[in-house]
C-alpha cells in the first residue's frame, strides 16, 4: 500500500495488539470502501462451533467483498473486531498475520456480550482504501 501512509509510531506510542498502526492517512482521490459486518457463516447459513472456523469464513467473505471493489487485504486501512470472548484475539492474531503478509492496519478490537445470529461468536468490518 505505497499510497497509503501508515503510521505506526511504537517509538513515541504504546505498541498496539497484533502491531496494528496508530493511524493510516487516506489521500486524496482515494476510493473508500466500508463492509457490513461478516460473521461466520457459510453459504448454506451455517455457523462453525469453533471461532478460528469462523474467521476464516469471515475473512473468504471480506475477501470477496474486497474484490467485488478491485480491492484486497493490502487496501485495508482498519479492522473492527468484535469477539464474545478475548481468546479469540489469538485466533484472529494468527488468521489476519497470515492473510495480511506484513501488512498492518489500525484496529479497534471490542469485546461484546453476544451477537443476534445464534452461535456467532466474532464479527469482522473493514475500512479499505485504494488511490485511482
Amino acid at each position: 500500500m505505497p499510497d497509503l501512509k501508515v503510521h505506526t509510531l511504537n517509538d513515541a506510542i504504546c505498541r498496539h495488539f497484533n502491531n496494528a498502526a496508530h493511524g493510516v492517512e487516506i489521500p486524496p482521490g482515494a476510493r473508500v470502501l466500508f463492509t457490513n459486518g461478516q460473521v461466520g457463516a457459510r453459504p448454506d447459513g451455517t455457523v462453525p462451533d469453533n471461532p478460528a472456523e469462523q474467521l476464516e469464513v469471515i475473512f473468504e467473505r471480506l475477501k470477496t467483498v474486497l474484490a467485488a471493489s478491485d480491492m484486497g487485504f493490502g487496501d485495508v486501512v482498519r479492522f473492527t473486531v468484535y469477539v464474545t470472548d478475548m481468546d479469540i484475539l489469538d485466533d484472529y492474531s494468527r488468521i489476519s498475520q497470515r492473510l495480511l503478509q506484513g501488512h498492518n492496519p489500525a484496529a479497534i478490537l471490542l469485546i461484546v456480550e453476544g451477537f443476534p445470529r445464534p452461535g456467532v461468536q466474532v464479527e469482522v468490518e473493514v475500512i479499505a482504501a485504494r488511490v485511482a
